[in-house]
């Protein structure tokens, strides 16, 4: 299996629609900039650990559960 960023970013986006939330919230509660979680959402960009940390704890989640989702959606991609 190979780490996809795409697939997290439409993980991220996907928890955060289901939560209610727009990115400007989302990104207010984990201290990213609106336009870096946008980038990240779209896998324009590759978040660093530290940032998916601070997403999963806005979304109220665990980052292994995080991980946990996007390893599942990669493994039914291949």
């Amino acid at each position: 299996m190979q780490y996809n960023h795409y697939t997290t970013g439409r993980i991220i986006r996907e928890l955060r629609e289901q939560q209610g939330l727009t990115q400007e919230v989302l990104s207010g509660l984990a201290a990213v900039s609106r336009s870096h979680l946008a980038e990240i959402e779209t896998g324009h960009i590759n978040a660093n650990v530290e940032t998916l940390w601070r997403i999963s704890e806005a979304l109220g989640i665990r980052m292994s559960d995080l991980m946990r989702m996007v390893e599942q959606a990669i493994e039914g991609e291949e």
